[in-house]
């Protein structure tokens, strides 16, 4: 009976391990696809637009288009970031598949940055350059997709740090 119990936790967190990362990725996916799509549709490009005005001095819907890296960097260098992309993706995915059970924390990062990668990598697979609109005034105009990237990385980071020995 005491084996039973845990073999059932096993189980339960080995289904949560095939369910976590693919359901928060697909999440991310579409969150970050319908935005843009959203984006695509209802505002021109370069153009500021701001449902509430009062907010307009610090942030607004602004679509811009980038081909570059991070911060627009190395425009010319698109079909590079293509690879890269696909490279980060099945570098998540080999990680993924070698983690132990029960690091929900990590899983949950994982998630976060393939479905980022995803999107920014859709776009430019049918777009040819990545679609930004979230425009803080102050940081470069981003989306969806890279705000998922930095937050998974951010507690990949912080799991690392708390939890040393299991990275050693």
């Amino acid at each position: 009976m005491f084996t039973n119990f845990w073999e059932e936790r096993q189980l339960t967190f080995s289904t949560r391990k095939h369910i976590l990362l693919p359901t928060v990725a697909l999440l991310v996916l579409l969150a970050d696809q319908f935005s843009k799509q959203w984006v695509i549709t209802h505002l021109e490009s370069g153009r500021p637009w701001n449902p509430v005005e009062f907010l307009y001095p610090w942030v607004s819907l602004t679509y811009v288009t980038n081909r570059g890296a991070a911060f627009g960097l190395f425009p010319e260098w698109g079909d590079l970031f293509v690879g890269v992309a696909m490279l980060v993706v099945v570098g998540i995915l080999t990680y993924y598949v070698r983690l132990s059970l029960g690091q929900w924390l990590v899983e949950l990062s994982l998630g976060l940055m393939l479905g980022g990668a995803m999107g920014n990598l859709l776009d430019r697979l049918f777009h040819g350059h990545v679609i930004d609109f979230i425009d803080f005034k102050v940081w470069p105009v981003f989306n969806i997709a890279d705000s998922c990237i930095v937050i998974g990385t951010v507690i990949l980071a912080y799991y690392m740090w708390r939890d040393r020995e299991a990275f050693r």
